[in-house]
Parts: C-alpha cells; sequence; structure tokens
C-alpha cells in the first residue's frame, strides 16, 4: 500500500491516467484507505481533504487522480442575484451544504430539502452530480 501524504498540481499530458473513484464524504476526511481503478491500494495521511481531479501519485508512466463520485442532487434553478441568495440561505438555514453553477443551485438530494421546496412551490429537478459544496461548508457548527 503507498501512504500518501501530499499532493501534486502539474500532470505531464505524456502519461496515462488512473482514476481512485471516491465519494464526498470520505473524501472530505484527511485520513482513509481507498483503492484505485487498477487494484493499486493506497492510505491516505494529508494536512487537508483533496478534491475532485488531484493529481496525487504519480510512477514513471501514469498518473494517479481523485475521482469524485456523482451523487443525487436537487438542481434549483435561479434567476437573479436575489432569487440565488434566498435559495441559498434557504437551504443553508436548514444546515444543508449548497453549490452553485450558472443559473442554478445544487442542494443534497434530502427529504426536508424536497419538503422545504415543494412547501415554498420553488421549482427544482432530479439531477445526478459531482457535488461540490465549498469546504467550510461541512464544518459550521452552532456553539
Amino acid at each position: 500500500m503507498q501512504l500518501i501524504t501530499t499532493h501534486f498540481h502539474n500532470i505531464p499530458e505524456s502519461k496515462s491516467r488512473i482514476h481512485l473513484k471516491i465519494d464526498r464524504r470520505k473524501l472530505a476526511k484527511r485520513r482513509f484507505r481507498a483503492t484505485a481503478d487498477d487494484g493499486t491500494d493506497f492510505g491516505f495521511d494529508l494536512p487537508h481533504p483533496l478534491k475532485h481531479e488531484t493529481p496525487f501519485y504519480e510512477t514513471d508512466d501514469s498518473v494517479y487522480l481523485i475521482e469524485q463520485a456523482p451523487e443525487p442532487v436537487l438542481r434549483i434553478p435561479i434567476e437573479d442575484a436575489e432569487q440565488a441568495a434566498l435559495y441559498g440561505w434557504m437551504v443553508g438555514n436548514m444546515h444543508f451544504p449548497a453549490a452553485f453553477e450558472a443559473g442554478a443551485i445544487l442542494a443534497e438530494d434530502d427529504p426536508a430539502v424536497r419538503q422545504m421546496l415543494e412547501r415554498s412551490n420553488i421549482a427544482f429537478e432530479e439531477a445526478t452530480a459531482v457535488f461540490q459544496p465549498p469546504s467550510n461548508a461541512a464544518a459550521h457548527h452552532h456553539h
């Protein structure tokens, strides 16, 4: 097993890419074990969590990259900044993370979020996406 304690940024075009698929919750951790598509086992002991498509290990002919697994999300269309602020606040006020893309907010596909949107007559659609809310969203706590 390879122990990974850091990552790097540049990927030579000549190297093949090998993915290590992982879900968002496990990826948010600094210490975990996982197996790449080619069967290579890795242990991670990192100063901060990695993100989707981060290269973390290389051999003479290959580069290993994190591949965050897509997950069910709710895509909430937005028309302007005011609507984005309101819908983002509504999701965040329920202590659920949100991510933003052009013209929409993404939220976890959770029954509580669905119910809030339906009660408020806010349109949404089911989707599958690599969900990447800001990293500080997961660390939010009230004291």
